[in-house]
């Protein structure tokens, strides 16, 4: 299983180039997708681009396994991000992944350093 950040979800929308990457991951099936990657994905496609793109991208992301945040996976979340010194929606996403035992993917690279996780280098 694999939980794709919302940084990568927005590149492969966009068909960025480093969306093509993205792409095989998206393409491997077993998807996760946090409610929480669903708000920051829909906000910034219906801001940057249109309703019908955040329309679009949500359909998607509903295919996927969601995972919602619980009262469980808030608590383990917080602890998370003392743990490792993380914002608060990079923790829910990290403890999110790490709670279903799934792989994050992503290009934020102060989340790349963490265990169970992979980093794809954005390239400028």
């Amino acid at each position: 299983m694999k939980l794709i950040d919302s940084s990568g979800w927005l590149e492969y929308f966009r068909g960025t180039a480093l969306g093509a990457t993205y792409r095989e991951h998206v393409r491997s099936g077993d998807l996760l997708v946090p409610t929480l990657v669903m708000l920051e994905v829909y906000k910034i496609l219906r801001r940057d681009e249109s309703q019908e793109a955040a329309d679009i991208a949500t359909a998607q992301l509903r295919k996927a396994t969601v995972a919602e945040l619980d009262e469980t996976l808030a608590l383990y979340a917080a602890e998370v991000c003392l743990q490792h010194r993380l914002a608060m929606a990079d923790a829910i996403i990290y403890a999110t992944a790490l709670q279903f035992g799934a792989e994050l993917v992503t290009s934020d690279r102060h989340l790349g350093i963490l265990p169970d996780v992979t980093y794809i280098e954005k390239t400028t």
